[in-house]
């Protein structure tokens, strides 16, 4: 139950600005008494109450709607009171006030999504997922973090869980027979249960990754030679002069970030350093940041000159070679004798000109879309810390099935509970406080 002892808390629950309607929002074992006392009047739980908002002289502040949900069927699981009034900025404003005079503090960022979890009302999972669907950018991604919030995600990652636990029970169970061969204690079973949770745990893997692009959008890394031209079609493809430009090789030194959106769906465009050998310590220092980010892209654009294209494959096939998807683009053809034809997976522009941005606009929603519809129905939001999660739980369970088939059971029984460990992460089962004070600074105030 709600702890008597915790704060009252307050904070304006709409989006900034003005608006038909503001919403303030109490929780915790204050809020009755507050929203009471502000509203003039008793408030009867889960009823619809006309009332007049009053400041402490007793004038009125505004009108509107009050509403009292007691724990724990509430969002936060505590008492939970609010305030729909106006929605000026100042009349909510006014009322956070007022709510603090008689009690209440202000809410930390998150800080009601904080409690809905700690009361057991949310997993971690489902708590981020609040934040997502917020922050969805269209109807695919608004979707998805709705099955998040709905459980979906976190109803798989506890059932590896509870598959995962339920092996550790058996490898423990058998370091007392310790003197016996594993395959007289069931080996042949365990060993097929751990094959089965591992390629559950890569579906899971592979469906994480999917909701993590889906929330992030498509990663794409600019990536080719010095003086290719990658700066100018950052500049062309974001519509603004976002990178500085010369004919000087090896200006871009560092990484610059480019949002744009096609057709609702989000791409984020690194610019990065040109990769060539040699180059001052400044530059070299670029381009290892430019290999680093290529390590986490979806997509690498690979510029390249269209007199010389040749040329420049070779500084970067190394540094692309684990990219999921790669596209070529020839640039400076307003420069070659002959116009170039376009391919499925090189194109020729011109960064000065513009003659090729319409087919590489084209490629690049193409390529956007495919990335949000691979995700399907079914899909759900996940955050980079979830699929870093899933990753560690495979690796643990790879060294669990090694440690197994070598009977080293003591080893394999703490894998396994690493593995469970790190899928606990994932939706809060086991947290650090760190952890969820990283995750709830992030989210709005009033929520």
């Amino acid at each position: 139950m709600p702890s008597p002892d915790r704060d009252t808390i307050a904070a304006i629950a709409t989006a900034p600005g003005a608006g038909g309607v503001g919403i303030v929002r109490l929780s915790g074992p204050r809020a009755r008494q507050i929203g009471e006392a502000i509203s003039g009047r008793a408030l009867a739980p889960r009823q619809a109450h006309y009332v007049r908002f009053t400041d402490a002289s007793g004038e009125t502040v505004d009108d509107g709607i009050a509403l009292f949900f007691t724990a724990p069927a509430s969002y936060t699981g505590e008492d939970v009171v609010e305030l729909q009034a106006h929605g000026s900025p100042a009349v909510l404003q006014e009322l956070v006030a007022r709510s603090v005079s008689l009690g209440a503090r202000r809410a930390r960022p998150g800080e009601f999504s904080e409690r809905a979890f700690l009361e057991g009302r949310l997993d971690l999972a489902q708590a981020e997922a609040v934040a997502d669907l917020i922050a969805a950018a269209d109807v695919r991604a608004a979707r998805a973090a709705r099955r998040a919030l709905d459980g979906e995600f976190s109803r798989r990652v506890d059932a590896l869980a509870d598959e995962l636990l339920a092996i550790r029970v058996h490898v423990e169970a058998a370091i007392d027979f310790a003197d016996e061969p594993i395959d007289t204690l069931g080996g042949t079973q365990l060993r097929a249960r751990l094959n089965g949770t591992a390629a559950a745990l890569d579906e899971l893997l592979r469906a994480a990754e999917r909701g993590r692009r889906l929330r992030d959008g498509l990663h794409a890394v600019i990536v080719g030679p010095p003086n290719a031209g990658k700066s100018s079609l950052l500049n062309r493809l974001a519509g603004s002069d976002r990178a500085i430009v010369t004919d000087i090789a090896g200006t871009t030194r560092d990484l610059l970030h480019e949002t744009i959106r096609i057709d609702g769906v989000e791409l984020t465009l690194v610019d990065t350093a040109g990769l060539r050998e040699g180059g001052d310590a400044i530059e070299q220092e670029g381009m290892r940041r430019a290999r680093g980010e290529l390590t986490r892209a979806d997509l690498a654009i690979v510029v390249l000159d269209a007199r010389d294209p040749d040329g420049g494959r070779a500084s970067v096939a190394d540094a692309i070679a684990d990219v999921p998807a790669r596209l070529w683009i020839h640039n400076k053809s307003d420069l070659l004798d002959a116009p170039a034809s376009q391919a499925d997976d090189t194109l020729y522009v011109s960064a000065r000109t513009g003659t090729g941005l319409d087919a590489l606009h084209a490629r690049l929603r193409a390529l956007a879309q495919g990335n949000a519809d691979a995700a399907g129905e079914g899909a759900f939001t996940a955050r980079a810390r979830h699929v870093d999660a899933l990753i560690q739980a495979r690796e643990h369970l790879a060294q669990a099935r090694a440690q197994l088939d070598a009977e080293a059971l003591d080893l394999a029984a703490e894998s396994l509970r690493l593995a469970h460990d790190a899928l606990g992460e994932i939706t809060g089962r086991i947290h650090a406080d760190d952890l969820l004070g990283h995750i709830f600074s992030s989210f709005c105030i009033g929520k």
